[in-house]
């Protein structure tokens, strides 16, 4: 069951301006009052940051009690003084709080190559006093944002415990091992072992079946923070309300893809196996030509062939076995008529869009998430640093 205004006990935050963003809150600390134990995983990209780097190191202790995240600055290839900027705000929270730096996994989005303003943020630390107040999980996604239009928040609830989600990312998304910036907060009690296992696999079937640009970012982390105040649950039905949850986010972030008209859905059946569903689904949905068909409500499947083909080391692909539909409309191997053309486009036009293929090989499957290409996602990028 999903209600907004569930959260999980035991968790604090806080949110504030930093002097990274002109007026609105640019750092967040969500913190759990209690020892909880954690998993997480990261980009994989060579540029990754050092707020990535020293998160890496503490997630392999899986005893994380939070997240500290600024935005609007990645703090990424900023050599040395950006490694001690970084170390310094993650041990002068945990100061705060009475913690080890380790227990906090700490996180940067923005803007690559610029330093942090540390005499503002020195400042604002120094304002910070613990206990913070009870956690405002909406304040802090609304502070992790950059170029998102909105905050991106989703509770489930799991026997007695509850789970929350934030995250942010609107573009510079394909991931590779983790994406944007995702945390979960649950009052659940898992065992280390279990919670880190269901974690990646979640994060596989969710976060990273996610793409609207190709981009890998150079500070992807996802994490999950779970203290056990409400008591054990079952790790099944867990796994199953975080991939709900998770699900959710990720949705909302395809909608919400920078410059996006509407999400796109790629459900890819009949694979050889589910790895291989995977690459012909992101193929398809990071065409342009696909995207740039879709936003502008043309039934051109042949784009959507193209991408399918254009993965030529599957070589067990045979297009006499493919099956392509724009929804429950067949636009091949059937040769489409006027009238269902027609009938497509409209489909295309509308809100979101589904595209189904079938291999006709095995019993592989993956569904991945997208959105169109639009204008205003060049001009939105042609002037994000200025």
């Amino acid at each position: 069951m999903h209600t907004g205004d569930m959260a999980p006990q035991g968790f604090r935050s806080v949110s504030k301006n930093m002097g990274l963003k002109d007026v609105e809150d640019d750092f967040t600390a969500v913190v759990s009052e209690v020892p909880a134990r954690s998993a997480a995983v990261f980009t994989r990209s060579r540029f990754a940051g050092p707020s990535v780097v020293l998160s890496r190191e503490a997630a392999s202790r899986r005893s994380g009690r939070g997240m500290v995240v600024l935005s609007r600055n990645a703090n990424v290839a900023t050599g040395r003084a950006g490694a001690e900027h970084a170390a310094e705000v993650r041990r002068r929270v945990a100061e705060i709080v009475g913690i080890e730096p380790e227990d906090l996994v700490i996180a940067s989005t923005g803007v690559i190559g610029r330093p942090y303003p540390m005499d503002g943020i020195r400042a604002g630390l120094d304002a910070l006093a613990w206990p913070f107040p009870e956690a405002d999980f909406d304040a802090a996604a609304k502070a992790m944002m950059t170029t998102d239009t909105r905050p991106k928040r989703f509770s489930v609830r799991c026997g007695r415990a509850v789970l929350t989600g934030i995250a942010k990312g609107v573009g510079m998304i394909e991931p590779n091992m983790a994406t944007l910036l995702a945390f979960f907060f649950t009052d659940a009690d898992l065992p280390a072992d279990d919670l880190d296992a269901v974690f990646r696999r979640v994060v596989d079937r969710t976060f990273n079946a996610l793409s609207i640009d190709t981009d890998t970012s150079t500070s992807d982390t996802a994490a999950i923070f779970a203290n056990g105040l409400a008591g054990a649950v079952d790790p099944a039905a867990f796994e199953r309300a975080l991939y709900e949850c998770a699900l959710h986010l990720v949705r909302d972030i395809a909608a919400d893809g920078e410059g996006a008209g509407k999400p796109i859905e790629v459900q890819v059946t009949g694979a050889r196996d589910d790895a291989q569903a995977k690459r012909v689904g992101k193929s398809v949905v990071n065409s342009p030509l696909v995207k740039t068909a879709v936003h502008g409500g043309d039934p051109n499947w042949g784009r959507v062939a193209m991408a399918i083909g254009k993965l030529d080391q599957e070589t067990d692909i045979e297009p006499e076995r493919v099956r392509i539909r724009f929804g429950d409309f067949a636009m091949y191997p059937e040769e489409p008529d006027d009238a269902l053309l027609e009938e497509t486009a409209a489909y295309l036009s509308g809100d979101g869009v589904i595209i189904r293929i079938d291999l006709g090989i095995a019993d592989g499957a993956f569904t991945v998430y997208g959105c169109d290409l639009t204008e205003d996602y060049v001009k939105l990028n042609a002037d994000y640093t200025t």
